[in-house]
């Protein structure tokens, strides 16, 4: 890296100039490098497009031209994120309205979320709360043009370029297999796309044309009900097996119990011999792990079973996987009670 002394000394009149000049040119640096970097780039992936999927090289090059660079993505990537405890996380997806909006969604779309969950195994609440959870049922599915995202994040954002331009390439060839003009679908900040919110690369192995005609469109109905109930099921989804369920362990085991990870490796007996109070009546060689969340009365212990681990594939968070879980029960309750015409 370059870099200036920060101390002081005499210099000659010479000195005093090349000092200065090697001082312009340092600034200039910052200025030049990332044009270049950005054409090398971009002609290395136009390149790579046509040799690898026989994308003509002056169609790329002329969709690229109309790319526009969106510094506001670039903003909202090196935003730091918030850890707030679960107890703050949890306030944000079980508001009353968005209860009363997903008993509403899976009243309204009650045929399509059972028949995806008789086909792929998963509850209609849950595929209804993961929809709630990621765009509001549908109505905030983002407002970035997807190829504006992926090309800012692909060419301008080092950090994860090298994913960004794997989901660039997905998103073309997305786009190409489903007669999609790249200009016009739109997404979130990071490229997510429909009422699940995929990336192209989701997109890609886990989108489903549910309702039968020919498409797969993540921003419809149908295709999302049938798509996010697909990728879980694609993740493991256990049919009828519980998500999650309270409970105690000894106190001084608590952070090792935590520490064996998320993915369920130990049986519940293991998890037993190592600390964990449970009194539920699974059967003892019931894979599972531990969870804690804090609340306001400090922490809570969760004995997590393979479909919450599933549900954190969608989003890699506990609190994500408890926001959908307790959202979807809500949901749920919500939804018999409106049934048995109660207020």
């Amino acid at each position: 890296m370059l870099w200036l002394p920060t101390h002081h000394n005499r210099f000659s009149s010479t000195e005093t100039f090349m000092k200065a000049l090697f001082f312009v040119v340092l600034l200039t640096i910052p200025l030049l490098e990332p044009v270049y970097a950005k054409q090398v780039s971009e002609s290395a992936f136009i390149q790579n497009m046509h040799q690898q999927h026989g994308f003509s090289v002056e169609h790329l090059q002329t969709l690229l031209g109309q790319a526009k660079l969106k510094k506001s993505i670039i903003k909202a990537m090196k935003r730091p994120g918030e850890a707030k405890p679960w107890y703050e996380y949890r306030n944000i997806f079980l508001t009353a309205s968005r209860i009363s909006n997903g008993a509403k969604f899976l009243q309204k779309h009650q045929t399509l979320l059972q028949k995806a969950q008789k086909t792929y195994g998963v509850p209609a609440e849950i595929i209804t709360a993961i929809i709630g959870v990621e765009t509001l049922y549908g109505k905030n599915t983002g407002s970035f043009r997807v190829l504006d995202a992926l090309y800012t994040l692909a060419f301008h954002y080092p950090k994860r370029a090298d994913f960004f331009r794997s989901e660039l390439e997905n998103f073309l060839l997305m786009t190409r297999q489903e007669g999609l003009n790249p200009l016009q679908p739109k997404g979130s900040y990071a490229g997510a796309m429909g009422l699940g919110q995929f990336m192209p690369s989701s997109f890609l192995r886990y989108a489903v044309d549910f309702d039968g005609d020919g498409k797969r469109k993540l921003w419809e109905i149908a295709d999302s009900i049938g798509s996010v109930a697909h990728y879980l099921q694609q993740f493991g989804w256990q049919r009828g097996q519980e998500i999650i369920i309270a409970t105690q362990v000894q106190a001084d085991k608590a952070d090792e119990l935590v520490a064996l990870g998320l993915k369920p490796q130990y049986s519940v007996q293991q998890l037993q011999q190592q600390g964990l109070r449970f009194a539920g009546r699974l059967p003892a060689n019931t894979l599972g792990s531990v969870v804690m969340l804090k609340t306001k009365l400090g922490p809570a212990y969760w004995l997590a079973l393979d479909n919450f681990y599933v549900i954190t594939r969608y989003n890699h968070s506990r609190r994500y996987a408890m926001a959908v879980t307790q959202l979807a029960e809500a949901i749920k309750h919500l939804h018999i009670v409106m049934q048995q015409g109660g207020s």
